[in-house]
Order: structure tokens, then C-alpha cells, then sequence
């Protein structure tokens, strides 16, 4: 399961570095037009560091050291260092994900970030089913922002 964990989170890993690479850095990437809460560039660095948070630091002992409200008040990633880290997410996930046995997926998640226990397995899926999610949030916003 976890090889195909690893294909489902590069793919899309692999989609937000393209539709990053289709944002201008200092208009769209960083654009919250009304009615929207975040910039294309703070749900991409919120994706970063949720993915390093829970899978690298957590599962892997990458040593990751989250920040998750400058994900959404700060812009210190550029376009550029925004693209590699999604490279360098992509890498990491193939590593821990490519590391786990059967067991240490049936194994409980060592945190409870939704207030319930749950194994490594089905926190795996929630992290790729919140990865589809926002990818689906920044396609729309970069299509409709763009016009």
C-alpha cells in the first residue's frame, strides 16, 4: 500500500509544481481575491509543511520543524524555492513512505491531529486526500483568477 501512497502523493506533488509554475510571482502566486482566504503560494507552503510535518518529521525523523500559521501570514518561499521544495517534499516522501512495513502501517499514529486515534495508514490517506484538496483549491484559483 504504502508504494502506492508514494505514486498518488508524486503525481500530485508533481501537479502543484505545474500549476505553480504557471503562477507569475509577484500577481497570481500571491493573489486572495475577495471571498477567498489564501494565496496560491500559502496553500502551496502550507502543503510543504503539512506533508514534511506529518510524514517527514513525524514518520520519517527528518527533523522537520514546522511553522504552520507563517504557512498562512508570510510569503518566504519564492516561486523558484517554492518549486524545489515540492521536489524535495517528493523525494522525502518517496524515502519514509518507501521505508514503512505492513506493520508500522497497521501500527497507531503516534498523534491525534483530528482528536481521534487512527493508524499510520489511514492518517497516510487523509494527508494525500488534503493534498487533492487544496491542488483542486489552486487549479480552480489560478484558472479563475487568470481568466
Amino acid at each position: 500500500m504504502n508504494h502506492e501512497f508514494e505514486r498518488c502523493f508524486t503525481k500530485d506533488l508533481d501537479s502543484l509544481a505545474k500549476e505553480v509554475t504557471l503562477c507569475d510571482e509577484e500577481t497570481l502566486l500571491w493573489h486572495v481575491p475577495p471571498g477567498i482566504s489564501n494565496s496560491i503560494g500559502n496553500l502551496t507552503q502550507h502543503l510543504i509543511g503539512n506533508l514534511n510535518h506529518f510524514i517527514g518529521a513525524t514518520l520519517g525523523e527528518t527533523g522537520y520543524v514546522r511553522n504552520r500559521d507563517a504557512e498562512f501570514s508570510e510569503r518566504y518561499l519564492t516561486k523558484s524555492e517554492m518549486i524545489a521544495e515540492l521536489s524535495n517534499t517528493s523525494k522525502m516522501l518517496e524515502k519514509v513512505l518507501g521505508s514503512l512495513t505492513q506493520e508500522q502501517l497497521h501500527k497507531t499514529y503516534p498523534y491525534e491531529p483530528f482528536g481521534y486515534s487512527m493508524t499510520t495508514n489511514h492518517m497516510i490517506a487523509k494527508l494525500a486526500s488534503h493534498l487533492g484538496y487544496h491542488l483542486g483549491q489552486i487549479n480552480y484559483l489560478r484558472r479563475i483568477t487568470q481568466g
